[in-house]
Order: structure tokens, then sequence, then C-alpha cells
């Protein structure tokens, strides 16, 4: 399970939690410009935009859990269990896979608005990376400083959600997730005033009662309420550095600790990544389950012009600040 999240202060920041109970090796991976991306159903792509990204450890091509590309267009798929439904090859549409799905929009587009002009013409066909790796049951938030939609895939095709919140987890469908809210429409960040009786002289005995009642588990529904309800009221300086520890205290609001979820005997899903990145500039911060320090990774401290993969392991081991 997973929560992704946009923020904006004077630029705009987008990343999400990766919750699973098993790692693949995941790592930074930047793809330049000239990186020859082969595509099962439609022509390879031999120049497109610059991508940063974290991917599966595979070496030969970029599988992509989330990214961000050179103009500032972000992607995360999170798990859609269920729900996700991919389809047969189509006549006359882009046929593409769903681990195509983010390398292709982000190697051709720039903005939210021009994906969605995309959409009406994608497939995303029903077609494995290979045997070993089969297709995830995917969905995905898409964003840019100025808008975030939701794609699904379902039975129809693809629907596609204005997503006004800046908020996606996985189940159930988007459009359910946002009703959810409803629930929730009482709370506030300031203290509560007495509308429950006036024959009872009720007591402000602690700071932050006007959240009571905003789930706390680890459920998708509960998830997204809690991120956007801390998104939606959070408050950070504009300079780069409150703004990105801002949008890490907001996803680590729902981080996952092992043993909290129980998968089966020693192995639970717990957050092994959180990702941040500053897409105007596209650079990607991350922490991961060991490591709570913030890593960077400036993509154009790279060579864009290349056409071969660039990849950084994550750094998976806490490091500490000896302060005497």
């Amino acid at each position: 399970m997973c929560t992704a999240s946009n923020y904006i202060t004077k630029k705009h920041y987008f990343g999400r939690n990766f919750d699973y109970e098993i790692s693949y090796n995941e790592r930074v991976c930047i793809t330049p410009r000239n990186f020859i991306f082969s595509f099962r159903l439609i022509d390879d792509i031999k120049t497109h935009f610059a991508i940063i990204g974290i991917t599966a450890g595979i070496d030969e091509y970029p599988l992509y859990y989330d990214a961000c590309n050179e103009k500032g267009l972000s992607i995360a798929g999170l798990n859609f269990a269920g729900n996700a439904c991919y389809l047969e090859e189509k006549k006359d549409m882009i046929n593409i896979t769903p681990f195509e799905f983010i390398p292709y929009l982000l190697s051709n587009f720039s903005t939210v608005s021009e994906v969605k002009k995309a959409l009406k013409n994608i497939n995303l066909v029903n077609i494995n990376f290979s045997e070993g790796l089969p297709l995830s049951p995917l969905h995905w938030m898409i964003s840019d400083e100025n808008e975030a939609i939701v794609v699904e895939p379902l039975e129809d095709g693809l629907k596609v959600y204005d997503n006004p919140v800046g908020v996606l987890t996985n189940n159930p469908p988007f459009d359910k997730q946002l009703s959810t809210l409803n629930k929730y429409m009482g709370l506030s960040n300031k203290n509560p005033k007495n509308t429950f009786s006036d024959d009872y002289d009720l007591d402000e005995y602690s700071r932050g009662m006007g959240a009571i009642g905003l789930p706390g588990d680890l459920s998708s529904s509960s998830r997204f309420a809690k991120v956007a309800f801390t998104r939606a009221n959070s408050h950070a300086g504009e300079g780069e550095s409150e703004s990105v520890s801002q949008f890490f205290h907001i996803l680590h609001s729902v981080e996952q600790q092992k043993g909290c979820t129980f998968i089966s005997e020693d192995l639970y899903e717990y957050t092994i990544y959180t990702s941040c990145y500053s897409t105007n500039d596209a650079v990607l911060y991350y922490t991961t389950y060991n490591n709570n320090q913030i890593a960077k990774v400036e993509m154009a401290n790279e060579n864009l012009g290349s056409d071969k993969l660039i990849f950084y392991d994550l750094i998976d081991e806490e490091k500490f600040l000896n302060v005497n």
C-alpha cells in the first residue's frame, strides 16, 4: 500500500510513500534524453525529456515507481488491486503496457493539461514485463505546479479524475476516496466549540482537539483522510529546505512501521522509502526505512545528453550526526 501527495509553496513538490513487504532493490534512476525507450507495440522513442525517479532494480529498463521529468511533470503509480483492468490491443489507439505508462508520458509531455488530451487515445494493454515480472495492478497520480489528476484503468478504458486535494492512496477508486472526506468536514486545526449540548460545561483539556476523529490506522481510506487533512492545514515557509522538510512531515504522518501490518510469518508491510521531487528543478529527495537523513539527487548534475541509464543505490543505513 502507498500514499502519494503534492505540495505547493513557492515551488511544486511531489512524492510518495512506497509501502510493501518486499523490496525489489529500488534505486534512483536518471534516464538521459537519448536513452532509447523501446515499447512493445509502438515505435521506439529515441529522444525525449530527461527523467529522474525511483525504479525496481532492473538494469536494462527503468521500471519507474514514481518519477519527474525536466519540465516538472511528475507521476506515481500506486497499487490498485481488485480494480485495475488492463485490456487487449485496440485498433487506432496508442497501445502501451502499464510499465511503459510513466516512461511514455514523461518522455513526451510537459504538463497535466497535455497529458489529459493524450489519455483520450491511450489504451493500457495486458502484457507482462517478463515471465518473472508480471504486471502490477496500478492507478496513477499525475501532477504539475498547476493541477493534479488521477488515472484509473477500468474495464471500459481509462477513467480520469481531477484531484483537488492532491492526495492518492490505494483503494477504493478515487471518486470513493474523495467522498470519504465528507465524514470529516467538521474537523479543524483549531480547538472546537461546544455544540454537543448547552446543558454540559465541556472542557477543552488539550490542544489539537479540533482533529479528534481524524483516523490514525493504516488502511488506504484512513491514510487518504489523514494526509488530505495534514496537507491542507500544513504551513511552511517558501524556502526549499522548509518546503522539503514539511513535505516529508506530511507523508511521514502515515508511514508504516514494521510489525503493524501483518502479511505472513516474519513478513510485514512497511514504508520502504519516501520520495520528494522538487519538480521545478528536477531534484529528488528521499528517505528510507533505515535512513531518516534526507538524501538528495540532482538531475542537472548528470550528462543529460547521454544514452545510458544512470543509477544510484538507495541509502538504507542510518546516518547519525555526532554532536560531541
